[in-house]
């Protein structure tokens, strides 16, 4: 079984919808059973908090439900706990590190590195561009997907 940590800032946005993207896709390609898939934040400002209206529209909208989702923040355990960290961005990335003590066995990386245009998935909360953020999601779970095999 595979274990991706998606990870954002605070857990409401992008690294939950990040989650259900690869729960729907593993899910369509009959994969779900080798697959265990969460998402966190590396900070603690919303912690128990509901996704983001505006994120769970974008996924309703694509037909995803993100229902009954609260934030949590990862802890240095949980790079023991899973097989990929995968952030949304270079802050994130580095706060992962921090947290985590390093990268020794190269768990964490970018969402979008796994993609032809490696780079950060802006944060919809300050753009409100989420749609924008969708695509690049969509784009960077499928690319990680298929490098997954």
């Amino acid at each position: 079984m595979i274990k991706i940590l998606f990870i954002c800032h605070g857990n409401i946005c992008r690294s939950p919808m990040a989650e259900f993207v690869m729960k729907d896709l593993v899910e369509k390609a009959g994969r779900s059973c080798d697959f265990y898939i969460e998402s966190a934040a590396v900070s603690a400002e919303e912690l128990g908090n509901p996704v983001y209206p505006p994120a769970c529209r974008e996924l309703a909208a694509h037909g995803i439900s993100c229902s009954g989702k609260t934030a949590r923040q990862m802890t240095r355990l949980d790079y023991d706990r899973f097989d990929l960290l995968i952030c949304m961005d270079s802050s994130n990335l580095r706060r992962m590190e921090r947290i985590c003590g390093g990268d020794a066995q190269g768990k964490i990386s970018r969402l979008l590195d796994h993609t032809a245009h490696p780079g950060d998935v802006a944060d919809p909360w300050y753009t409100g561009d989420f749609s924008a953020t969708w695509r690049d999601v969509m784009d960077g779970c499928t690319a990680l997907l298929e490098k997954i095999g």
